[in-house]
């Protein structure tokens, strides 16, 4: 495992206008460009968190899915954040993660958001998705995965570099801020009890919902210390992240040697 450096991009979606989130976060990214190896943009960044999937849903061979493509190539980095996309006839809330040699990953968000209607409009996925970037394990998910923390157990893997499934959960969100109390606090509480780094990244302003948004976005260490803390506002923010205090504390302090064993079904 090598130092990463991730790019936390935490902006005002504008609602239902796909172009102008384009332009907007490709420029947001591309003044960054170079300096990271990792881009990570929030949850349905390109329409924000909507029902009406006539208005936000792209065709997964759309504009939304080779722009994310011809970004990460652009800047050198992967990008990574959710799309509403229509496979057939289901939507997915689909996080993509779009490398710069052009490798296209997809994980569907597991978890819907009942009080939304969100599990009435789209399909829910069914796998995790572990990805690797310069020697980590990285476990992607979508904001409401959060609150889930049997389908984010993080365990023991002998045959992972630094014997674990993951060593970086990564959650993309659009999260309100009456609730942004619950959303720093599972971010803590998943990065210790899975002895691993979290990141996750919010947007701010308000939708066309009336909903506003906190940000709040953050990155946590192991023992849930907060290495950054996003504001309420538009903000961009890089971090170089270093594995030694991670493999160093998963050797202090082994809680995955009495961890419960289950077996979770599809």
């Amino acid at each position: 495992m090598q130092p990463l450096t991730v790019t936390l991009v935490q902006g005002a979606t504008r609602w239902h206008d796909a172009e102008a989130n384009r332009d907007y976060y490709g420029a947001l990214v591309r003044a960054h460009a170079g300096a990271t190896d990792l881009f990570v943009l929030p949850e349905t960044f390109l329409s924000g968190f909507s029902n009406d999937t006539r208005a936000s849903a792209e065709a997964t061979d759309g504009a939304g899915v080779a722009w994310m493509r011809s970004l990460a190539a652009e800047v050198g980095a992967v990008v990574t954040g959710s799309l509403a996309l229509r496979e057939h006839d289901t939507v997915y809330n689909r996080l993509l993660w779009a490398t710069p040699d052009g490798d296209l990953r997809q994980y569907d968000k597991r978890h819907l958001f009942r009080m939304a209607g969100e599990h009435t409009r789209y399909g829910g996925g069914r796998e995790r998705l572990i990805v690797e970037l310069k020697g980590w394990r990285i476990l992607p998910q979508v904001c409401y995965d959060l609150r889930f923390p049997v389908w984010l157990r993080n365990r023991r893997n002998e045959a992972a570099p630094a014997g674990m499934d993951y060593d970086l959960a990564l959650f993309v969100a659009n999260w309100p801020a009456p609730r942004r109390q619950p959303w720093r606090t599972l971010l803590r509480a998943r990065a210790i009890e899975n002895l691993s780094y979290v990141i996750g990244v919010n947007r701010v302003g308000v939708d066309g919902n009336d909903l506003a948004y906190a940000g709040d976005s953050a990155v946590i260490d192991p023992v849930g210390e907060p290495l950054v803390e996003l504001g309420a506002q538009e903000q961009v923010v890089t971090i170089r992240i270093d594995p030694a205090p991670l493999l160093s504390h998963r050797e202090r302090f082994p809680a995955w040697m009495d961890a419960d064993d289950f077996q979770l079904l599809p």
